[in-house]
């Protein structure tokens, strides 16, 4: 069953239609994801990572606020803050700073699969914090899709090293999951666009210290590495976010966790098109057990 509507939600006449929109918010949400880690990729070869992180803030904040300001949406409470400010410093700050920072030595899809030990984390926090419980289906799924992601490891980098780009994919991984749990309450009160707003706006005042290394750096990185920042922006930050805490607001955080186990294969996948990072036939394999995994993890 989908939960109630948070406000500024319209609420939908039909389940099945409420239904496919979150599912499609989803869908949305995992491809721009996985495109993000293709786009830090490239990117950190003009920007270092804190630089990078402040445009890239800088750009979503910019996009939600005008939308923010023609819905005129209502500013969120004290209380509520609380939830924003974890979830702003931990998953649009320390998050992206971190993932930046891994990917100057670890190659996107191998990055995308250290981050998504996440949703595990996002599983069991959920289940303590959220008191959403350990429902069996959830846990199998993601257990499945654990499975899935390590073959996934095996076969694009002959497993995993602990360097430090690798401990820094982990740190993004923690910090994605307290986000996400931190988020998961303030959605039953505020919308998904103020929501993502505010805690965007947290990210980028968290990063302002770097705006002096941003100036200097302008000036001589590539126009390709600039605009890629100006994408990651745009459409995984701003419009994916928001889609991502939409459906948030209408499914429980472990379900979601599950979801975005497709992210891992996607990048993989899109590191091949884009970055002629060739996938091994065993990366396939893993992705087809991640999907068996987030169906699932989806049954109810």
């Amino acid at each position: 069953m989908t939960e109630p509507a948070a406000p500024g939600v319209a609420p939908s006449t039909s389940p099945d239609a409420t239904r496919a929109k979150v599912w499609a918010a989803a869908v949305f949400t995992v491809i721009a994801w996985a495109s993000a880690f293709v786009g830090v990729r490239h990117a950190v070869t003009g920007l270092s990572p804190g630089p990078l992180t402040l445009l890239r803030l800088a750009v979503a904040a910019v996009c939600l606020g005008v939308v923010v300001g023609v819905r005129r949406e209502q500013l969120p409470s004290r209380r509520e803050m609380v939830g924003i400010a974890v979830c702003g410093v931990s998953w649009f700050g320390v998050y992206n700073i971190a993932l930046n920072a891994g990917e100057r030595t670890v190659d996107a899809g191998t990055a995308a699969m250290i981050v998504y030990i996440g949703p595990v984390l996002i599983a069991l926090l959920a289940g303590a914090v959220l008191g959403e419980g350990f429902p069996r289906a959830v846990l199998l799924g993601c257990g499945i899709s654990c499975v899935g992601v390590a073959v996934i490891a095996v076969a694009t980098s002959g497993g995993v090293e602990l360097s430090t780009g690798t401990l820094l994919c982990l740190l993004a991984a923690a910090t994605y999951a307290i986000g996400v749990v931190a988020q998961k309450p303030v959605l039953a009160h505020r919308s998904a666009l103020m929501v993502t707003w505010s805690a965007c706006m947290v990210g980028l005042i968290v990063c302002l210290p770097y705006a002096p290394a941003l100036v200097d750096e302008l000036q001589t990185a590539a126009p390709s590495a600039i605009w890629s920042t100006v994408y990651l922006g745009v459409v995984p930050t701003a419009i994916a976010f928001t889609t991502w805490a939409y459906a948030l607001t209408h499914r429980t955080a472990g379900k979601m966790a599950s979801i975005s186990f497709l992210v891992p294969p996607l990048a993989v996948l899109q590191g091949w098109l884009v970055l002629g990072e060739t996938p091994a036939a065993w990366a396939l394999v893993g992705g087809a057990v991640v999907l068996v995994g987030v169906m699932v993890a989806q049954r109810r």
